[in-house]
């Protein structure tokens, strides 16, 4: 753990990736606060943590967190190479942000926003597309990855070879709309769009940024 602490803090340009790094998982919670007030869609585990911290009457943000701390228990084991600051920085900020910026809508913002179209329509949009360059600064900042996504890699490399890892991502992220669905979400054409469609645009848009992250 001291060599992977070490190996982060002394790379080139530490200071301006991890500046990045939590603009990038700032700007997550933000605009997820947005899709999940629309609710026309979020991505896959967005959709079940939301389900389930509805389910059991706690803050999303804190739901989030004890998800992520045992799937981060996990990763440490088995490939701690998935392990940054930005793993830190998903688990912990942005599940909280979004409740924070959500609470702050729900006083300063008419409700019909986030329930009329086209009002809503265009929040939606505006906001998913703001998601995912927010996903694409702060995964290609290279600075860790959130143990939810850590998770299908080592699935993938430990259990799952002979299948493409886009097959075995799939999988993972329907799983979650599932666990979703049957702890009450109800899932919109939205959700099944995000779950075919987000890592490719990620790493669409990631490519696009990525000269500009070094």
């Amino acid at each position: 753990m001291r060599q992977k602490i070490y190996a982060y803090t002394h790379q080139q340009a530490f200071v301006k990736k991890l500046a990045l790094m939590l603009i990038g998982v700032l700007c997550m919670g933000f605009f997820l606060s947005f899709l999940i007030e629309v609710n026309l869609g979020t991505d896959p585990c967005t959709f079940m943590n939301v389900a389930i911290s509805r389910k059991f009457g706690i803050l999303f943000g804190t739901w989030q967190l004890l998800l992520n701390a045992v799937l981060f228990l996990i990763v440490i084991k088995y490939d701690i190479r998935q392990i940054g600051p930005g793993t830190i920085a998903n688990m912990v900020l942005i599940g909280y942000v979004a409740d924070i910026c959500r609470w702050l809508w729900s006083k300063i913002l008419p409700k019909e926003f986030f329930t009329t179209f086209p009002y809503r329509g265009v929040i939606f949009a505006v906001a998913i597309v703001s998601f995912v360059i927010s996903v694409a600064i702060y995964m290609n900042t290279d600075m860790g990855v959130a143990p939810y996504d850590a998770f299908p890699i080592i699935v993938h490399d430990r259990l799952l070879k002979n299948i493409p890892f886009k097959y075995v991502r799939m999988g993972y992220d329907f799983l979650a709309i599932i666990i979703g669905y049957l702890l009450g979400g109800i899932p919109n054409i939205g959700i099944v769009i995000m779950a075919l469609l987000l890592g490719p645009a990620i790493s669409y848009v990631g490519k696009k940024l990525a000269p500009y992250l070094k």
